[in-house]
């Protein structure tokens, strides 16, 4: 193994997703500049899931003209792409226009499209493309795919993101600007949340994700094109070789497997109907039961969970909220380590780890429905567990996330393009599902960071 390739691995699965996390984890510093103010989150969601139409023409065309169209031109393109949007999003970011008879950030929300296109497709592109790599260097890419959130957020970190303290509203009001202990609070009626000014601007925020992009597309470039990649390359050319290709997965996933190590969900004995999926070494049952779990913990991970990460977290203070997002975060690519030592690929381990989470995220729903007046709200257990909750539940199903990548990737090329189309429609489902909850019909509640009491 080459430590080049995996460098360049874990900093081309960086650029997937960095752009759209970074517009998410920026939002509390750009929202009081801009006219939609707090509506802005429903405007992301909205243009998220419209910018599915990349993958799904990615997807349509691999079912309908397999081998005819080459990832690598299309990741040169959208992450060129990438590239120049976050750099004109630090230019334009602020400029607002009339439309529709109300004023909107017009630039900012066409180039957050064009953002989410990039990133909605790199999951049916990056992945396919990892198969021209060696299969060890697929855990690789997960890692960097997972730094992916972790990297803004831990830079929103530093440059002060969401800072607040509480004072009185007539220190507000003259100025004075000074923070106030507790029962100067409790004793001073009501209090205004003042947010601390940033460290740095948004716009050197932006220039860093572009910066960001643009590492990725240099990465890119290097596993195309650098010596040391090219010996380490599994095959030179992909297309045109699929009868190989399926022989040599279907080999190398045999190989890899010990008579004690069945994937079977099933233990009984007996002829099982072979699916036709990839090497057809799964049964139909399995395919079905793999590519659910996928749906199902990326639509937890992607959507449903983090549209509620304030409500659950919040309630228990600022400090609450930030370490719960960045260790949650830090979670991500620590499951992706773990994958690369312990390869797993039992379908009854994966189903474990995905009802242990699942029971994870009910407990931070269940504090986020409580919201604002959880579960332990005034007790350091209370913060504990749902800091907890929230590490373990990204730690596992990243796990699983990861597992079937590595599974997928034995089954071969076709079934990473229908994984990165599963992971998209998972995504897309939970966050239909969860926008008129929390949008709409406003079922969660957040309360006043400063002023909600909840009764001890």
């Amino acid at each position: 193994m080459s430590l080049l390739t995996h460098v360049l691995a874990c900093l081309f699965g960086m650029g997937s997703w960095v752009a759209i996390n970074g517009m998410w984890v920026e939002l509390p510093l750009i929202v009081p500049d801009l006219p939609e103010r707090w509506s802005l989150p429903s405007y992301l969601t909205v243009l998220i899931q419209m910018a599915n139409v990349g993958p799904l023409f990615i997807t349509v065309m691999h079912r309908f003209r397999p081998n005819f169209l080459d990832e690598r031109p299309v990741i040169y393109t959208i992450v060129s792409l990438g590239v120049v949007a976050t750099f004109l999003l630090a230019l334009f970011w602020k400029h607002t226009a009339p439309l529709g008879g109300a004023t909107h950030s017009v630039a900012l929300l066409v180039l957050c499209f064009l953002l989410s296109m990039v990133d909605c497709t790199s999951s049916v592109t990056f992945l396919p493309f990892m198969m021209r790599l060696g299969p060890q260097y697929i855990t690789t890419y997960f890692v960097g795919e997972g730094l992916s959130g972790l990297v803004p957020g831990a830079v929103a970190l530093i440059q002060g993101v969401g800072l607040m303290h509480c004072q009185n509203i007539s220190a507000a009001v003259t100025g004075n600007g000074t923070s106030i202990d507790n029962a100067t609070m409790a004793s001073s009626g009501e209090l205004h949340a003042h947010y601390q000014p940033a460290n740095f601007s948004a716009q050197v925020f932006f220039f860093f994700l572009s910066a960001m992009m643009a590492v990725c597309l240099g990465a890119f470039l290097l596993l195309n094109h650098h010596p040391t990649v090219a010996r380490e390359r599994k095959r030179k050319h992909y297309f045109g070789e699929a009868l190989a290709d399926a022989k040599g997965d279907q080999a190398l996933s045999l190989s890899r497997r010990r008579p004690e190590e069945k994937p079977m969900i099933s233990s009984l004995d007996g002829p099982v109907r072979r699916s036709a999926f990839g090497t057809g070494f799964y049964s139909v049952p399995e395919v079905v039961f793999i590519f659910g779990v996928l749906a199902w913990v990326n639509a937890l991970t992607n959507a449903v969970l983090p549209s509620v990460q304030s409500y659950s977290c919040l309630p228990y203070g600022n400090w609450a909220y930030h370490l719960a997002a960045t260790m949650a975060s830090v979670a991500n690519p620590m499951a992706c380590f773990i994958a690369m030592f312990l390869p797993l690929r039992s379908l009854v381990l994966m189903g474990l780890l995905t009802f242990v989470g699942t029971v994870f995220g009910t407990y931070i729903m269940a504090m986020a429905a409580l919201s604002p007046c959880p579960l332990l709200v005034h007790s350091p257990t209370g913060t504990a567990l749902i800091v907890i909750a929230w590490i373990l539940f990204v730690l596992t199903l990243s796990y699983v996330k990861v597992i079937i990548g590595v599974i997928l990737r034995d089954q071969g090329h076709s079934a990473l393009v229908w994984c990165g189309a599963v992971v998209q429609l998972g995504s897309m489902l939970g966050a239909l599902s969860m926008f008129p909850m929390v949008s709409v019909y406003g079922l969660f509640k957040s309360g006043d960071p400063c002023n909600t009491k909840c009764p001890k």
